[in-house]
This record gives C-alpha cells, structure tokens and sequence, in this order.
C-alpha cells in the first residue's frame, strides 16, 4: 500500500474510531470535531491529496455532520485575514513580472558578492529586502534563486557548491519571514488569528522582529559552518552585469509597482496610526494597481496568482482552533495531553511549549496544522496563569515556523526541493535541521522571553 492510500485507511479510520468511542468530557460534536480534524491531519501529513482538496472535505463534513454552523466554519472570511492573502499574492506576482524585484537583486548582487560567505549573507539580506516588497516567501525565494542561478554560472561552481548556494535561499525564507507580519502573508496572520488579539504591522515587529532577526543569524552562522564550500569562489560579475543592462531603464510598469509598494508598506507600518488593518489596506492596494490611469499594473491574468486551494487550506486550519473553541474540543486536548499545572517560571514555560510544539510538528509534520492543534490547547492550558494570549501563541509558532528536519515539515522547504528548484534534497535539510531544533529553544527561552519581558508583555 502506496503512501497516500495508507493516510487515507489510516484517517478515516481515527475519524471513525472517535466517532465511535464515548469520550468522557467531550459532546457529540466536540467528538465529531475531533476525529475529523484528526483525520484531516492525517490526510495533510500522509498528503492523501491536494491540500485544497482535503480541506474542503473537512469544511463540508464539519457542516454536513452538526460541528457547527457554516457562519462558525468559515468565519475567517468574514474578517481580513483571507482578503490580506489575496492582496499579497496579487502585489508578490505583480512585483515579479514587473522585474523590480529582479533588478533589485542584481544590483545587490553586483554591489555587495564577491566571495562564497557573501553569496550566502546575500541570499539572507536580499529575502529581508525583498519581504519588505513581496508579501509571500515562495515567489520571492524563486526569484532570489533565479539570480543565484546567475550567480552561480558566472562563478563556474561546482555542483556540490551549486547546491550549498541553492538550499541557502529557502532556508533564508524560514526565519526571515517573521520579521514582518506580511514576511509571509499567510501563516503569520494565522497566529495572529489563532491569539484572538488585534495585532498591526508595528506590533508584529515590536514583538517578533528581534526574536526572528536572532534566527535569522543563528541560522545563516549554522550555514556557513555546516555548509564549507568545496573550493574558493572567484566572482565574474560580466553576466550579471549583462543580464541587469539587457533590463534597461525602469519601465513604466516598474515604477507604478514601487509607488504602489511605497504607499503600501506606508500604511502597513503606520497601522497603528491611522488603525485600518493591513489586511484591508492589502486589499485595496492590490484593487487600486488593475485601475486605468493610476495602475495598470495587475491585469484579469494576474488572478491566476491567487491559489483557491491555498485559501481553502487557510480556511480548514483557521477552522480547527473557531469550531475547537465552540464544540469544547480545544478545552478537552488542553486537560488530557497538557500537564495538570501550568509552570509559573516563564522560562520553563516557554522551554515546556517549545517542546510540545516541537514535538506535535514531528508527529504531524505541518506548521498550520500544528498551529490549529496546539495554539488553542494552550491557550486553555495557560488561561488560568492571566497572561496574554500572545505570549503562548507566539512561542507556539515561533517554535513549528523555525524548526524542520524533514522538508516536508515546512512548505518554504518543500516547495524548493529538487534539482529544478533549489537542487538541494532530504540530505541537506537533515543536515541544517536536527540542530536547527537545539537552536529554537534558544530562541524561545533566550531571545524571546527576556525580549517580551523588557517590553512588558511577560
């Protein structure tokens, strides 16, 4: 039996069980719900089909089966969280097919790499630079790796080289993607919806920015000692430099992308000022861009950018934690698997969370589907201690979005695995991995806790 045909015995199986079985502490729906997501987790691990697929199925059967209402299952729609996704996806595709952000990166390339550690920095400081402009870590680490493959050329590397360079690009979108809320505008607004609490573009910073920047070098420095290259790297910057003079001057499309962008990241940054949520200004940005005369710039083709699938997946993961919370399924996880009582030192709670967290991701093998298991059970878990939600919430992802061993375990790695793409396989994200996961306790219990006390949300 094939991979996807045992994930799919195997989750209808749990479904059934569950259904089946009484549960003491838990009503008809809260079981109903529970064996479902569980079956849908294991769907999405084993990748029994599509994720848009698999999700859909859950937000029917959720219905279909009494859970909850349709107003409770899909919900997320009737807040900003879905249209800020939208919104960047329609500004990420519109950033790459204008060439901005391809010109962008030569220039960089040019200014500032002339050795092998400087290609590896790079692939770090451009996916900062570009995650200020395009709200989505895939399309702009293919774009980084489409200059690294020039790069990479005009160096004459070897293969083993080539790889090294080619695995640092998507290993970059890991940590780098937190700085910001819209670094990656689709799982970082999930957590802030899994917390409950309005955060903005400067409160994101404010709290994840220092932690996400330590990661960042923490795992740009575990690169560059791991990953040696095999010989010295002497840069030719003649077909870099050709490739960037065959794009000739801005183009007219270029500069309303980076007015567009402009205005954009002038209202994500001052959110709290005026107070419409970003995911809105996201939105109305990205409708403004296909109006004559002032945008131009997106077109009916560019709608082929958004993914439904990807949407729905949102959607199912936003639901486990809405339809949990309703059903009394999140309360029953938080006082069977959770420990009875809740550590008062913040240090060894952040160390206890980080464990958990890490320890369901290497079960189920995805960050949104841990996300909408344990951030909701700890919520409950850590209700009794009167601290803000955030905090559990936050040393919840920052655990999942850190940590991987395996490249399926974080889509940013999945998506650049082969020799298509990023060229590296298993191996190399095995090897940067395993002690990747030492390095998220350090910045749980090292960077963050004592970040989040000196601002005064501990």
């Amino acid at each position: 039996m094939d991979k996807k045909k045992l994930g799919l015995v195997l989750g209808i199986a749990v479904a059934a069980a569950t259904a089946i079985i009484p549960i003491d502490g838990l009503t008809y729906e809260g079981r109903m719900t529970l064996g479902l997501t569980l079956m849908t987790v294991v769907f999405w691990a084993f990748q029994v089909a599509q994720s848009g697929y698999t999700s859909g199925l859950y937000l029917g059967l959720l219905i279909v089966t009494g859970c909850a209402p349709s107003g409770t299952v899909f919900a997320s729609w009737t807040g900003p969280t879905m249209y800020l996704v939208i919104g960047a996806y329609l500004i990420a595709g519109a950033v790459k097919s204008s060439g901005l952000g391809e010109r962008i990166a030569y220039a960089f390339i040019i200014k500032f790499v002339d050795s092998y550690n400087s290609i590896i920095i790079s692939a770090f400081v451009l996916t900062f630079i570009l995650s200020i402009l395009i709200p989505h870590p895939w399309p702009r680490a293919f774009l980084i790796m489409s200059v690294m493959s020039v790069v990479i050329r005009s160096a004459n590397l070897p293969r083993e080289d080539a790889v090294k360079i080619g695995f640092s690009v998507f290993a970059a979108s890991v940590p780098v993607s937190l700085i910001f809320l819209t670094g990656d505008s689709v799982i970082n607004p999930l957590a802030v919806q899994a917390s409950g609490v309005q955060v903005g573009w400067s409160d994101w910073f404010k709290y994840m920015g220092v932690p996400a920047i330590a990661a960042s070098i923490i795992t740009c420095l575990m690169i560059l000692v791991l990953f040696k290259p095999s010989k010295k790297v002497t840069m030719n910057k003649d077909e870099i430099r050709a490739k960037l003079s065959a794009m000739g001057k801005l183009k007219v499309i270029e500069k309303r992308t980076m007015v567009w962008l402009v205005i954009a990241v002038a209202f994500w940054m001052t959110d709290s000022v005026h107070g419409v949520n970003i995911g809105w200004v996201t939105l109305i940005i990205a409708m403004l861009m296909s109006l004559p005369v002032v945008g131009e710039v997106l077109t009916p083709k560019s709608w082929s950018e958004v993914p439904v699938h990807v949407l729905l997946f949102l959607t199912a993961a936003m639901a486990i934690g809405k339809v949990g919370g309703a059903t009394g399924m999140n309360s029953w996880i938080a006082n069977t698997i959770l420990p009875s009582s809740v550590p008062a030192n913040p240090f060894i709670l952040a160390a206890l969370i980080a464990a958990i967290s890490i320890g369901i991701h290497m079960v189920l093998g995805s960050v949104i589907a841990v996300m909408g298991v344990a951030i909701p059970a700890l919520l409950a878990f850590t209700l009794p201690m009167g601290i803000n939600p955030l905090i559990p919430t936050f040393l919840v992802y920052t655990a999942i979005a850190v940590h991987y061993v395996f490249p399926f375990q974080h889509l940013n790695m999945l998506v650049g695995q082969g020799d298509e793409n990023g060229m590296y396989s298993q191996k190399e994200t095995m090897r940067l991995g395993i002690p990747l996961t030492a390095a998220v306790f350090i910045i749980t219990v090292a960077v963050e806790v004592p970040w989040w006390m000196l601002l005064g949300l501990f």
